[in-house]
């Protein structure tokens, strides 16, 4: 999984992404301190996977990962080039899901590029240059589509109509994500525009330390951002970038330390990664012995060899069964063993739908 964080210039962006991967990019009080994107690699916290290595103590631990892609700031103008916009907006197009930073605190040591902190108007800001782009985008695609039905091309007519709809769609200000798309035709012709507008959205709201204490009711800016998601059908969720910039550097012990004398469950790492699984609709199985063992990032209602692919396309290819227990079902035996001879064990078939937290062995033969 892959996702891009993007916002307007000293939103919070580049404190998040170093907080968040430890990767050390450039955070600074100025616009445009990001060029180049920065990317990190950040392995999904899995307890199931934890106590698998306590059982199997295998030789190689690995976890899921997602890379996030920190990048540059956007400003007014950016799908023509404003603030080097134009190739910003090329590394988007390369995320399955986009984090959406936006400042929901007041500081006079922190600039804000319009000079006042207004999360509404900072994520028009956004979509609209995001829009702006997927309008030329389909506009280039209209046109080409046009031509080739001169040349006798009938069956195109079908595709003009419908980017005819997307572009209306697009120039009433809404994004690609909200329109209504036919499963059958329009949805293959959809996804290969690879519009930024349409792309999976996580609302983050930066909240100030106090604000994240206090609970989110006190923050004015908040209840703004999530209704606007609610609206659109994304996803939304508060975090302090500060917060995990002061606990990135611990140890798993000090952090959940420092995290029970703020009263959170959990950091706002975990709380992204939850919520993006979440809006992606992915799911983990896990795979567990002497080996390695390892967990495996699928979409929700995979089935056991497109599963088994993931792994090997010999697995897929060659996929006889699989053998299944659940997690829980394997911690209460306490072994492999003591779970097959209570029955729990289960052969599936190539019709199997995988759940989250299957812990699968796949039988094939290539």
């Amino acid at each position: 999984m892959k996702l891009g964080i993007v916002g307007l210039p000293n939103v919070g962006k580049s404190t998040l992404f170093n907080a968040i991967t430890n990767a050390g990019a450039q955070s600074a009080n100025y616009p445009f301190c990001t060029i180049e994107p920065n990317v990190g690699v950040v392995a999904v916290p899995d307890a199931r996977l934890d106590r698998l290595a306590e059982m199997y103590h295998p030789k190689k631990y690995t976890p899921a990962t997602i890379e996030f892609v920190d990048i540059a700031g956007l400003v007014k103008g950016a799908s023509r080039g404003e603030g080097l916009g134009n190739k910003f907006l090329s590394h988007i197009r390369e995320v399955d899901a986009v984090i959406h930073v936006v400042r929901s605190f007041d500081s006079t040591d922190v600039i804000h590029v319009e000079g006042s902190v207004d999360p509404a108007r900072d994520i028009e800001t956004i979509d609209t240059e995001l829009i702006l782009s997927d309008m030329e985008i389909t506009e280039r695609r209209l046109e080409k589509t046009k031509k080739a039905m001169k040349g006798g091309d009938k069956a195109l007519a079908a595709d003009a109509a419908f980017l005819e709809r997307l572009l209306a769609h697009l120039s009433e200000g809404k994004n690609a994500r909200t329109l209504e798309v036919d499963e059958d035709g329009e949805k293959a012709l959809f996804d290969d525009l690879h519009l930024l507008s349409a792309k999976p959205v996580i609302y983050a709201a930066n909240l100030s330390e106090d604000d994240l204490l206090s609970g989110i009711g006190e923050n004015p800016y908040y209840p703004v951002i999530r209704g606007i998601a609610e609206a659109e059908g994304a996803g939304c969720m508060p975090i302090c970038a500060k917060t995990e910039e002061d606990i990135a550097g611990l140890s798993p012990a000090e952090k959940k330390e420092f995290l029970a004398e703020l009263g959170l469950e959990a950091s706002g790492l975990d709380n992204l990664i939850r919520e993006s699984y979440a809006l992606l609709g992915l799911i983990s199985f896990l795979t567990a012995g002497e080996p390695e063992v390892r967990a495996w990032t699928i979409k929700k209602g995979t089935r056991a060899p497109q599963a088994a692919g993931k792994i090997h396309s010999d697995f897929e290819r060659g996929f006889i069964r699989a053998e299944i227990v659940a997690y829980e079902d394997l911690m209460a035996c306490g072994s492999m063993a003591a779970a097959r001879e209570k029955g729990l064990v289960r052969s599936e078939g190539k019709d199997y739908v995988m759940q989250d937290g299957d812990v699968t062995l796949f039988r094939f033969n290539v």
